[in-house]
């Protein structure tokens, strides 16, 4: 494991992303680089109806499915609300605001610097991936989740 601790970023924006706008946005800061991790966070959109009378049926929610990022198509699992960002350096900070004003011109968002994703292995990272996991995986694993994390492998 290594001692380096990268700058993050947070980008919240004042209402969920439809999958278009989350492409747009996710393809200009894929442009961007320095970034080595990006996590989506927002509520899960089942591919079935959990509950309810309708249980085990197909959810045909609009915000769910594929999107086209760097050329490769990734799974839209949750309704983007925040954008979690891992940088190799605090200077790529005005590109990235500067990507988020060309995407959201109709909405208001923030950015944040701080620490808001996990640098070193939880329980649950522990327990799925075992003692050897990779590090890009810290923090971003769902215990519920069978199929595991979209990964778009960048150029490095």
């Amino acid at each position: 494991m290594t001692d380096a601790v990268y700058p993050q970023c947070k980008i919240e924006t004042e209402r969920y992303l439809n999958p278009s706008t989350t492409e747009q946005i996710l393809n200009k800061i894929a442009e961007i680089p320095g970034i080595r991790r990006i996590i989506l966070n927002g509520p899960n959109i089942p591919q079935v109806v959990p509950y309810g009378p309708a249980r085990g049926v197909p959810n045909p929610h609009s915000a769910r499915g594929a999107i086209i990022v760097g050329g490769e198509e990734i799974d839209l699992r949750v309704q983007v609300g925040t954008i979690l960002l891992e940088l190799e350096d605090k200077d790529i900070l005005p590109e990235i605001r500067s990507a988020c004003e060309s995407v959201f011109t109709t909405l208001t968002f923030s950015m944040k610097e701080g620490r808001f994703m996990r640098s070193t292995p939880t329980q649950t990272d522990y327990a799925k991936y075992g003692p050897n996991a990779d590090a890009m995986l810290y923090g971003i694993v769902d215990p519920k989740n069978k199929t595991g994390p979209s990964i778009l492998q960048g150029n490095k």
